[in-house]
């Protein structure tokens, strides 16, 4: 079943909450899930766009599809006197019918993409200035823009926030963390929560992600609980640098509209997975999309080391595993330090934990602490103290050859871990080359995560600006075209949020801005074809 009218979005809706639900669960609950299995009985549905992940990617990109538009109000003024003019230029159009490259122009912010910072400067004009100006925009619901759509992920929409240590406050404040059409203040009052501080707990962030995708109606467009297993594209096109043309062998289907003229939907890609039922089976699904956004943030894989000894149970890679030992007991009244590995804030959250729980800590980390690009010289005293009070520990409480631990705190800073032995040892190296074997009574290895994209081809490796490795939010992010977030190496494949390098939510919605433009330029080149009679040919890009 295919559907692009917005007149048919509730069918549209209605039948894949039927083809997840009462006739799938009836037909194959019991079927073994085998990646290889197709369903049997209803035609498989196709989809114009599939967005993988619930996080704040997908949800601000499920928001947009859903024809949520942006225009400048009326009262506004930008403080950037260029881009307001250029804003008033096209006052009566919505941000997502702009030129996002004219607007974007000349613009400076921390983020590589410049719809990210464009987006950003229009949400929070001039914050990272110290300002608190409210946004430029108001939104209006205009669903003739909706584009059918849904969000597939593994739990709750908000993503990886509701797994995340619930003890520490986020690194941005509670503004910067929000979504478009509703302020993180105003859910806070709405649900009498008493926010103390502009920063918060990732707990209170996922409430507030869960609670937008209902108060938007976004909820209909969202499946949980559901596992991907692949992605992989049916057919190519004959030139890929050509987007404008595609392989007519591509499979489509059409559907008839009110008016009786034909829509068509490309079969691009095919979309297998799981979803997880209440009693706990695996309930296999495949579909079609046209389109496949990758939304799937990077807290998939911690790093690791890659040395001897890592694997053993005592060596762990997770705040949440950390906070779980400390709760279970497993370290009251040991003697040995805890051994943290890493310098970021992750890391630092963990020394925090420890120290606050009267654990000592053994603090091993690569870089100088006069390394400017550690995050800690990012950060306001004033705004983040609970993070210059471990940056200052790093710094006065180092080892040297000829002292001992310190009781609570002791950093190696130039140190690497060569290797962790069974009894519980670890051997550690300087910058020197001189090695040290220490004991500890548990490891904590947080040296940042990757994104597992094993669902896609050659686990997505051939589509990062280095081909043929990892993707990764700093190193190595999905290569896109930077004003419509498409996979320049793949077509019809889109990418936002950490996956390019946007790893803060303020900046992650610019991906979603971008993705929507593209999309509704291509809706309306395929509506045009359409309606002058050429909807059988080759289609639309």
């Amino acid at each position: 079943r295919s559907y692009s009218s917005p007149e048919t979005e509730g069918q549209l809706l209605n039948s894949f909450v039927q083809y997840f639900g009462d006739s799938l669960e009836r037909k194959i609950k019991r079927m073994p899930l085998i990646e290889e299995t197709v369903l049997l009985g209803d035609s498989l549905l196709t989809l114009p766009v599939v967005i993988i992940g619930n996080g704040p990617s997908g949800i601000c990109l499920s928001y947009l599809l859903s024809g949520y538009r942006p225009y400048l109000s009326p009262e506004a003024i930008h403080p950037n006197p260029i881009l307001h003019t250029k804003l008033e230029e096209a006052r009566h159009l919505s941000i997502v019918d702009q030129d996002l490259e004219y607007l974007s122009e000349g613009l400076e912010g921390r983020s590589s993409n410049p719809v990210a910072v464009l987006f950003d400067t229009l949400l929070h004009p001039d914050a990272d200035f110290g300002y608190d100006y409210p946004p430029v925009l108001h939104w209006k619901l205009e669903q003739h823009n909706y584009i059918p759509h849904i969000v597939l992920g593994k739990g709750p929409p908000g993503g990886a926030w509701h797994s995340m240590e619930g003890s520490m406050l986020t690194i941005s404040f509670g503004d910067w963390m929000e979504l478009p059409g509703l302020t993180f203040k105003e859910w806070a009052a709405s649900k009498r929560r008493n926010i103390k501080s502009d920063r918060v707990m990732p707990e209170e962030i996922a409430c507030y992600y869960k609670h937008y995708v209902n108060v938007m109606g976004l909820q209909k467009n969202f499946r949980d609980n559901v596992y991907i297993t692949s992605v992989s594209r049916l057919c190519r096109g004959k030139d890929d640098e050509d987007r404008s043309q595609l392989n007519e062998n591509i499979s489509t289907e059409h559907s008839e509209m009110e008016d009786g003229q034909k829509s068509l939907i490309k079969r691009n890609w095919e979309v297998r997975g799981y979803q997880r039922a209440t009693d706990g089976s695996h309930v296999p699904f495949c579909l079609f999309a046209e389109n496949v956004a990758l939304a799937t943030g990077t807290f998939d894989s911690p790093g690791r080391l890659q040395v001897e000894g890592e694997d053993f149970p005592f060596v762990l890679h997770s705040m949440s595993d950390f906070g779980a030992a400390i709760s279970k007991g497993k370290l009251r009244g040991k003697a040995d330090p805890v051994l943290i590995v890493g310098a970021g804030l992750t890391a630092a959250d963990a020394v925090l934990c420890a120290y606050n729980n009267n654990i000592p800590v053994i603090h091993v980390f690569r870089r100088r602490v006069t390394d400017t690009s550690l995050i800690f010289k990012q950060l306001p005293k004033k705004l983040y103290p609970e993070y210059h009070k471990v940056y200052h520990m790093m710094c006065t409480q180092s080892h040297t050859v000829d002292s001992n631990l310190h009781s609570a705190y002791t950093s190696f800073p130039e140190h690497n871990v060569l290797s962790f032995k069974p009894e519980m040892k670890c051997v550690l190296q300087s910058a020197s080359g001189l090695k040290k074997i220490l004991k500890f009574s548990i490891a904590l290895v947080l040296i940042g995560s990757h994104p597992n994209l094993f669902f896609l081809k050659d686990q997505g490796h051939s589509i990062g600006h280095h081909s043929n490795q990892p993707i990764t939010c700093k190193g190595n992010p999905i290569e896109i075209d930077p004003y419509t977030y498409e996979c320049t190496k793949e077509a019809n494949l889109f990418a936002l949020g950490p996956l390019v390098g946007d790893n803060f939510v303020r900046f992650l919605k610019g991906g979603a801005l971008g993705i929507a433009r593209c999309l509704a330029i291509r809706q309306k080149k395929k509506h045009e074809l359409i309606e002058s009679g050429d909807g059988g040919g080759d289609g639309v890009p």
